[in-house]
């Protein structure tokens, strides 16, 4: 049994890049890019104040079994978010305290995790940023399987190793490597759109002039 690794070649995205994206949130993050690309609303961070923005290394898991992770944290650089497609299986984690000791080291930019983690306490102690589908105290299998690097899908989302990754209070978001550029420029529109509508309000605006009025037809 061995764990396969998919031949990727990705660029690294800029450094003032990601620093744009990082204090876009989700929300906004998730308007540019388009429903397909946000994952369900049952990943979620371990505590509010997480937030993650980074180049996905992904992870392809058997369910229960970490050993892609594993690997994947091996083999990730500074700053990359590992993706793990974990089956959404809620019965075994598939990342503990040992393990967040070990990103930390790694100095990855967190984990996104279709499934399981336990130690919950501490993950949060360790200062990695997490988002799962769920907490239980069952212990992973290490079946030495599954791949990394592989186009997998995350919380319903398609997610390639390279692609970008947001996450804070409300969710995670994917931002195809290739349309990086288009999706900030779409937010950085919205953003405009909104502080346009702040000022407007500030200066005697209403919000029933913005959002109009709908038509109503009794019966």
């Amino acid at each position: 049994m061995t764990i396969l690794q998919h031949t990727t070649d990705y660029p690294k995205l800029p450094a003032d890049t990601l620093a744009v994206f990082a204090d876009i949130p989700a929300a906004v993050i998730s308007d540019a890019v388009g429903e397909r690309m946000t994952m369900g609303g049952a990943i979620n961070p371990l505590t509010r104040d997480m937030r993650i923005c980074g180049q996905a290394r992904t992870a392809d898991c058997l369910p229960g079994d970490n050993s892609p992770i594993r690997v994947a944290l091996q083999i990730a650089k500074e700053g990359e978010v590992i993706v793990a497609d974990a089956k959404a299986y809620e019965e075994r984690a598939v990342l503990g305290g040992l393990i967040a000791l070990f990103a930390m080291e790694q100095k990855v930019g967190g984990l996104v995790i279709d499934g399981s983690v336990r130690d919950s306490d501490e993950i949060i102690e360790a200062g990695l940023n997490v988002f799962c589908r769920s907490v239980v105290p069952c212990r992973p299998k290490r079946q030495n399987e599954g791949a990394i690097d592989a186009e997998i899908t995350c919380g319903g989302a398609k997610v390639k190793s390279g692609d970008l990754i947001i996450g804070d209070a409300d969710g995670v978001v994917v931002v195809p490597l290739a349309r990086v550029d288009e999706v900030l420029e779409a937010a950085q529109a919205i953003l405009a759109k909104e502080a346009k509508l702040m000022d407007n309000l500030q200066k005697g605006g209403t919000l029933a002039e913005y959002m109009g009025t709908i038509e109503v037809q009794k019966v």
